[in-house]
């Protein structure tokens, strides 16, 4: 803690107080001091980081009571079990808990204080993280020892084991399809900074980019790189993506393919390019990703990857009982592969020629 205090010219009292949890601090100051610790591999050394609670202080649970996994999902806005998405991995990771007789408790909880009231439920064996979490809350998660495992979602400043697609991979493949049936000028719809998924999404698209340096394509990636939009539901990117495209249609600049972080996006984008008059995927080529079932129901029908969302919360529950069985154990992250599907909302750009 001393060397923490140093390296952010703070008294170590301060550092206590940050790593502690129990206030004192703001919320920047903890930030901080969380982000230095795990800079200097704090959270990494064993026994380093002094905890509350020891699993073995929680109460006991009476012979034949069945034990349960929390799942936390504090995103209530669009996390729910009804979502295309988020209600498929809950899905899957309910099945695979009763198939070993586990039960579930979901808990939709931002704040705290009041999610350390669910901590120490008799029969908790460990915690199964769906979607963005705070820091702080995986903090309090980390501090008492509890195991965890986060589907969707990392923290870079708290170590733990984490199941994914591979988002990368799957979105580089696409792009280069898209590439390869002659589109050149591609835009990037979506928000890195909403998920680590999206982000992993972009980097694939940009790295299928940079392969094309030197040609007209590779040219105008700066131009036509991404486009950032903002909501939940596709209705709320609808609007955005129109006015942008407004402008891109009077400069004569409307790129050949929009690839979207998620088919929500991709059919807002449909939508608002169909308003416009914008044939897709005559004029455009709309791809989107996850794969829920609007995106097969819709006209026409979304080119995207499907993404297994059952087997990622299947995934997650073995990895949290192999890592209750192996404390010790380094930490995984998980790839699940994607399937690229081709489906009607892509085809060969105009000008393109075999």
């Amino acid at each position: 803690m001393q060397q923490i205090a140093d390296y952010l010219g703070v008294s170590k009292f301060v550092v206590s107080k940050a790593l502690s949890g129990k206030g004192g601090v703001s919320e920047a100051t903890q930030e901080r001091v969380i982000q230095a610790a795990s800079q200097l591999g704090y959270f990494s050394q064993k026994n380093a980081y002094v905890k509350t609670m020891k699993l073995e202080q929680l109460p006991k649970v009476p012979a034949g009571n069945k034990q349960s996994v929390l799942v936390l999902m504090p995103n209530i806005r669009f996390q729910t079990k009804e979502s295309l998405y988020w209600g498929r991995i809950l899905d899957g990771i309910a099945a695979r808990l009763e198939e070993d007789g586990y039960g579930m408790v979901i808990v939709s909880e931002q704040s705290v204080d009041h999610f350390m009231h669910f901590l120490n439920p008799n029969g908790i064996l460990g915690l199964i993280g769906v979607g963005e979490i705070s820091t702080p809350l995986l903090l309090e998660v980390h501090r008492i020892g509890l195991p965890m495992v986060l589907v969707d979602h990392e923290d870079m400043l708290i170590p733990s084991d984490t199941v994914f697609t591979n988002n990368y991979e799957c979105m580089y493949r696409l792009t280069k399809h898209l590439i390869g049936i002659g589109h050149t000028q591609l835009c990037f719809v979506g928000d890195t900074a909403y998920s680590r998924s999206f982000k992993d999404r972009f980097l694939g698209f940009r790295s299928a980019l940079e392969e094309q340096e030197g040609t007209e394509l590779g040219s105008g990636i700066k131009e036509n790189g991404m486009l950032a939009v903002e909501g939940f539901e596709h209705e709320q990117f609808k609007e955005p993506i129109k006015q942008w495209a407004i402008k891109r249609m009077k400069a004569k600049a409307l790129p050949t393919a929009l690839l979207c972080a998620n088919d929500m996006i991709a059919i807002g984008a449909v939508h608002a390019l169909q308003e416009l008059g914008v044939a897709v995927p005559g004029d455009v080529s709309v791809t989107g990703f996850d794969n829920i079932e609007d995106s097969y129901r819709m006209s026409p029908a979304l080119t995207t990857v499907h993404v297994p969302k059952e087997a990622l919360g299947k995934r997650a529950v073995e990895r949290l009982l192999s890592r209750i069985a192996g404390k010790q154990e380094p930490m995984e992250k998980l790839l699940l592969a994607g399937e690229l599907l081709y489906r009607e909302s892509t085809a060969q750009a105009k000008s393109f020629t075999k």
